[in-house]
């Protein structure tokens, strides 16, 4: 079955142009041009990917990645003519997937989308199997990967529930930042420790009642982090 992108960009050759190589590799694509539209879009369809400009109108990409957050863990690439440090630290607070800055190469762009799309196919291609771990008021289902706390669904992005998997599965094992950015990111990713160090924020956000003195993710100082409850 063809992937189903959202390109999401005010410049409309910019979306002519990835709709057009897009399609050439098969997918199927649809395009927004303003942020309330593209959110409206994600609540009314599924989408196997969603490419997001910052610079938008009516909502900013940073308000629409977070308030699909809310809803819906789709990958989300953000697309930025900003190429600096602290934007790109702040788009995966907001819990997008993956950056890339304008000018892009498209090779590239499909590249990273293949490489979290294949991610996605090789956890729904696992062996059907109960996997369903259950510590304190936590209940964490990796074959549907969801999370629940008190009974409530927490919903997270790919990447953080990857990083929470690793670590629940793992309790009192402490990972350092290099360890967790290569086994949940890949060897291949651009990014540095930093990235996980934002997702570790995020993810404490979502699940801590108080982040600042967190119940599950703990940090070792000087060393990395580790789960306990």
């Amino acid at each position: 079955m063809a992937n189903k992108v959202l390109v999401v960009d005010d410049e409309k050759l910019i979306v002519k142009g990835l709709k057009f190589s897009l399609e050439q590799d098969g997918m199927e694509v649809e395009c927004a041009y303003d942020g309330e539209e593209a959110l409206e879009a994600v609540k009314n369809n599924e989408y196997d990917m969603v490419l997001l400009d910052i610079m938008l109108p009516k909502l900013d990409g940073m308000q629409v990645c977070q308030m699909i957050r809310e809803f819906s863990s789709v990958p989300i690439i953000m697309l930025t003519a900003k190429g600096d440090d602290m934007d790109k630290i702040l788009g995966l607070e907001y819990g997008a997937d993956d950056y890339i800055t304008k000018p892009f190469n498209i090779l590239e762009v499909k590249a990273r989308m293949k490489a979290i799309l294949r991610r996605n196919i090789k956890k729904e291609a696992a062996p059907v199997k109960s996997n369903i771990l259950t510590i304190s008021d936590m209940k964490m289902d990796c074959d549907s990967r969801s999370l629940y706390i008190e009974g409530k669904e927490i919903y997270l992005t790919a990447k953080e529930f990857d990083l929470l998997e690793l670590l629940a599965f793992n309790p009192n094992k402490v990972y350092s930042r290099d360890t967790l950015l290569n086994t949940v990111w890949g060897y291949d990713y651009p990014g540095d420790a930093r990235t996980v160090d934002v997702h570790v924020r995020r993810l404490r956000e979502k699940i801590e009642k108080n982040p600042s003195e967190p119940k599950y993710v703990h940090t070792k100082w000087g060393v990395g982090y580790y789960f306990n409850v």
